[in-house]
């Protein structure tokens, strides 16, 4: 298998007035291509933390993590920019969704970072839409989209870039069974299709839908254990 995470020794200390706080505390941890990863814990378990950092919006205190080969601490602010738009597709709670902009829009956002002309962004956004079942709601805007829609348009923008990584923070926070179990699904899709899936959750029957699921607690992992999902009929 092809190792596209490997973190070693991870720790990271928060200073709030005069309390240190650990959020991680010696993590080692490896993920392979297309593994379907759920990461769980209560609040305050390192799990945020360790998203944060897998995704590059955060840096370790101390400790190693390479991604896709190279060592993130060596990398300069371009081109962790570059890996956040290129290298990983975020799927957030919230959506993160412009509001004026319309479905195709806020898929195609992370292309005009990449520099890729108007037409070809139309035209993968589009394409992406489709993949994810929302062909027929390109052109309405956030408010005109129920919450499992908004959050089909955050994963069609997660993929848009053709990343290695989905990363999903609490994914279905936000929508009821029925939608949560529709968006579980496609998720399943796009781990059938090729991609590596994080999923962070402090919901058990979320977590279940991985092949392996990495518990943490109090900064430490806890259990790493593979997983047999059932899987969703269509």
């Amino acid at each position: 298998m092809q190792e596209i995470i490997r973190i070693t020794a991870l720790t990271k200390f928060y200073t709030i007035g005069q309390e240190t706080i650990k959020a991680l505390n010696g993590v080692d941890l490896s993920i392979n291509k297309n593994e379907y990863v759920a990461l769980m814990g209560p609040s305050g378990s390192g799990k945020s933390t360790i998203m944060n950092i897998i995704g590059c919006l955060d840096t370790p205190s101390s400790g190693s993590y390479f991604l896709n080969g190279p060592d993130v601490a060596g990398l300069t602010d371009n081109q962790l920019a570059e890996i956040r738009n290129k290298e990983i597709g975020f799927v957030f709670q919230t959506f993160n969704l412009l509001p004026r902009y319309t479905a195709i829009d806020n898929v195609a956002l992370p292309l005009i970072y990449s520099g890729v002309p108007v037409a070809e962004r139309r035209a993968r956004a589009e394409k992406t839409l489709k993949m994810v079942g929302l062909g027929d709601r390109m052109h309405h805007k956030p408010n005109e989209l129920s919450g499992g829609q908004r959050q089909r348009v955050a994963v069609a923008r997660a993929l848009i870039n053709n990343p290695s990584i989905i990363l999903a923070d609490e994914p279905t926070g936000n929508l009821d069974t029925k939608t949560s179990y529709e968006i579980m699904a496609l998720f399943q899709d796009i781990h059938d299709a090729g991609n590596t899936i994080i999923v962070v959750t402090h919901e058990e029957d979320i977590a279940r839908h991985a092949h392996r699921i990495v518990r943490l607690r109090d900064g430490i992992i806890e259990k790493d254990e593979a997983n047999s999902p059932q899987r969703l009929n269509k």
